[in-house]
């Protein structure tokens, strides 16, 4: 199984999700408001009502053979909008 991690302003979330949902993972978590700090600075939801500043950690675990397809309908949002991504190993209890 591998785990996705990414990281990704609240604004562009929704094509992240439909990125997901077209790749044929079956689910997601999405934690919002998540803060931080990156290699561009600190990352603050202060602009909480609008949306704008805040970021989303979305988590995808899925059968390696999703992840190529995955990668592939993740890559260019996260190259045109920004944010990161990691993919692990995962295991379940």
């Amino acid at each position: 199984m591998k785990r996705l991690d990414l990281i990704v302003s609240e604004r562009e979330l929704e094509p992240v999700l439909q990125a997901i949902d077209q790749a044929g993972c079956s689910g997601y978590t999405v934690m919002r408001h998540v803060t931080g700090r990156g290699p561009r600075g600190a990352v603050s939801d202060n602009m909480e009502f609008s949306g704008l500043g805040a970021n989303a950690h979305v988590i995808v675990f899925c059968p390696p053979e999703l992840l190529g397809p995955l990668r592939s309908s993740l890559q260019p949002l996260l190259n045109y909008y920004g944010g990161v991504g990691f993919v692990s190993e995962a295991e379940p209890l």
